[in-house]
């Protein structure tokens, strides 16, 4: 659907600079837009790629120089970019179905308006909420729930009690409730201690293709609304994460860790058990953090193990200067033993 700069505008309460009537029927990245594409601009590097761009209009802040172009004052143009794209590319409407190969129990209790795919497996007293989609191969688990305006992509697993609140991504391959990596050493064996506790998704999470999140041990595990979690990551048993906090790919948290609301955690981070990652935190890619270790509310940290970020710019610059400084002891051990 084609969309003018004019109505962009009024949906982004932004101040047009130019041709309001000018058509916007996508977006794009400057160099590969077209000139019915929207683009946006939010550094000087930004500006001169808008500049050179066949796009017609452009997200910008106030007093970018974009002459010939019509400009969307915004404040914040990438976050703008993001809520004119959901609304100029809405998701196609959700198709109501359930497929003849799906296995539906029949203690299931399923809302009007969903989608049931190909070969889905739902067991008994599963509940899925309206306008909520189950792709193919997906398998929902006994007593399993799943709020309104879910969608599990092809081939997620969801055990047996997750629960799912509203509005819920959850990609290919995730798999949600497992058992814990849990065990007591007695009698010369591992015996495993029980996982019996339950997985609590809240609003508006997204999870990542081939991402685990397991049930609790005797409670609950619990990921917080806004949350979003990319590929790759481990969440063991215990552990909770608060509001609208991001956790990048390939992250392990390991059982019974608390991270707090808004905290941000690069890729291929390790958290150790028991640790408490506080309000706001910041944690750099690949950092280590040691068991019963507490990251202070809006504290950046960085290295392993993991320590304030200014400490760690300067330690890992001597450790790049270590072969200059082997150099300098060595010829000051060769005038020595001269002497």
């Amino acid at each position: 659907m084609i969309h003018t700069a004019g109505e962009v505008a009024e949906h982004l309460s932004a101040k047009i600079l130019g041709d309001g009537h000018a058509p916007i029927s996508g977006v794009a990245n400057p160099e590969s837009a077209n000139a019915e594409d929207l683009i946006y601009a939010d550094s000087p590097r930004q500006v001169e790629r808008a500049a050179a761009s066949a796009a017609r209009c452009v997200l910008a802040i106030r007093g970018a120089d974009l002459s010939g172009k019509t400009v969307l004052e915004v404040e914040n143009p990438k976050l703008a970019f993001a809520k004119a794209a959901a609304w100029l590319l809405p998701r196609p409407p959700l198709r109501p179905e359930i497929h003849p190969t799906a296995i539906v129990a029949a203690t299931a209790r399923l809302a009007p308006n969903i989608r049931v795919g190909p070969y889905v497996v739902i067991e008994d007293e599963v509940e899925i909420g309206t306008g909520t989609a189950v792709d193919a191969f997906c398998f929902v688990g006994r007593d399993a729930r799943l709020g309104e305006n879910c969608w599990l992509h092809p081939r997620v697993t969801l055990y047996a009690g997750a629960r799912l609140a509203d509005r819920v991504e959850v990609h290919s391959g995730a798999v949600i409730g497992g058992d814990g990596f849990g065990y007591v050493f007695g009698d010369e064996r591992h015996i495993k201690f029980p996982q019996i506790g339950s997985v609590e998704i809240g609003n508006d999470v997204e999870i990542g293709c081939n991402t685990t999140i397991d049930r609790g041990s005797l409670d609950a595990t619990q990921i917080g609304t806004g949350v979003k979690i990319d590929n790759l990551v481990q969440v063991a048993h215990n552990v909770r994460i608060g509001r609208n906090t991001v956790v990048a790919a390939q992250v392990g948290i390991s059982g019974s860790c608390t991270v707090g609301s808004q905290v941000l955690i690069g890729g291929q981070v390790g958290i150790a058990p028991h640790c408490t990652l506080e309000d706001d935190a910041i944690i750099g890619a690949q950092a280590g953090i040691p068991s019963n270790k507490t990251i202070r509310r809006g504290q950046t940290v960085w290295g392993t193990p993991a320590r304030p970020f200014a400490r760690f710019k300067e330690q890992y610059g001597w450790l790049s200067r270590l072969p200059e400084l082997a150099e300098r002891v060595r010829k000051l051990e060769e005038e020595k033993a001269v002497e």
